[in-house]
């Protein structure tokens, strides 16, 4: 069964926020501690992740032009509108409003090379190891989320399944077009773009800026698009 990690993972989402909410009375200072906590674990992996680039100019080229493009499509006010969708009907919490929590998640957990990874081996080899380790990670990340964000968090799992599912259902056709070593070269440069929008993600989470990190997005499409074009043109060098 290809979907069987995603399914997995989307479970365990759902599972931590569950549990997140029995860790709701955390003393106000102790919840914003460990959210600062969050914050610069999440800069740091988002560095880690950004410093695996080849190539720096496709990040950048991705970041601006990504950018550009969700600012005209409106992804973060799509995004957060679906969220105060789920806050009208699920009510606010006392931690904060059910539109960020599941902004936020969504975003950690559907920007990341192990989000495309797993999805590819689970639809290309019915090997769905890396999602399982993923939905551990997730799991776990989900109770703290829950219990500092509020009950936003576990509904992030609807767009994960949807997302990284999308992504299973593409991966049957990408050995048709793209050999081992392009495919390589696309994940890194992938990687390395969202892991800027991670940074993004730990800054806001600081409160230390407001980024409109839904709307750099689609820099992870341009970046895929990018590995194949700078690489033809370099052969016309």
């Amino acid at each position: 069964m290809i979907f069987l990690g995603t399914l997995v993972n989307a479970a365990a989402i759902v599972a931590g926020g569950l549990l997140g909410r029995l860790l709701t009375r955390i003393p106000e200072s102790i919840r914003q501690t460990v959210m600062q906590g969050i914050g610069l674990a999440v800069i740091l992996l988002g560095l880690q992740m950004g410093l695996e680039t080849k190539n720096f100019l496709i990040v950048i080229i991705s970041i601006v032009a990504g950018t550009i493009i969700g600012e005209l499509l409106g992804v973060d006010k799509g995004l957060n509108l679906a969220g105060k969708w789920l806050e009208s009907k699920v009510g606010n919490n006392r931690q904060g409003s059910v539109a960020a929590g599941f902004v936020t998640a969504t975003l950690v957990y559907c920007v990341g090379a192990m989000s495309v990874l797993g999805s590819l081996d689970s639809g290309l080899r019915n090997n769905h190891d890396i999602l399982f380790t993923k939905s551990l990670l997730d799991g776990f990340s989900a109770i703290i989320f829950t219990s500092t964000l509020g009950i936003g968090v576990l509904f992030s799992a609807i767009p994960v399944l949807l997302y990284q599912g999308g992504l299973v259902l593409l991966s049957t056709q990408i050995y048709n077009l793209l050999s081992p070593e392009m495919l390589d070269a696309i994940l890194v440069e992938v990687t390395a773009t969202g892991g800027v929008l991670i940074v993004a993600i730990g800054l806001n989470i600081l409160e230390l800026t407001k980024i409109k990190v839904a709307n750099m997005l689609p820099a992870l499409v341009i970046a895929a698009v990018a590995v194949p074009v700078f690489e033809k043109l370099s052969g016309l060098v």
